[in-house]
């Protein structure tokens, strides 16, 4: 059916074929290599937007709790100034109470004016 010829020139044309499919295979790279390229891709951008998320929400807890500790501090800082200037006041109307009864005076103070001076 087909000579020996024949045969030669069909081997010779499928090999050239395959030379031309490697070549631009080669030349354009191989595109099941480049589906699994990008989606490998795909797989570490997700995996690493997904850290960056986490370390994101982490640092924002982070910050969170420092604010809160920080804002208590100064909650206690603020009541314990409170309490000193409260009982430094308190200090100088009893001095200013005895001083005027050691000159045998009167004090006018009534519960309203200390109640009055606390709040101002």
């Amino acid at each position: 059916m087909f000579s020996l010829l024949d045969t030669l020139k069909m081997g010779a044309g499928i090999a050239a074929g395959l030379v031309i499919y490697h070549l631009y295979a080669v030349s354009i790279g191989y595109p099941s290599a480049a589906r699994q390229a990008r989606a490998g891709y795909v797989l570490l951008s997700e995996k690493t937007a997904a850290e960056a998320r986490a370390a994101e929400m982490e640092r924002q807890r982070d910050a969170a709790a420092g604010a809160g500790e920080e804002h208590r501090k100064r909650l206690k800082a603020a009541k314990a100034t409170e309490q000193a200037a409260r009982e430094t006041l308190e200090n100088e109307i009893r001095s200013y109470e005895l001083e005027l009864s050691q000159k045998n005076r009167a004090c006018a103070v009534t519960a309203a004016d200390r109640q009055w001076l606390l709040r101002h």
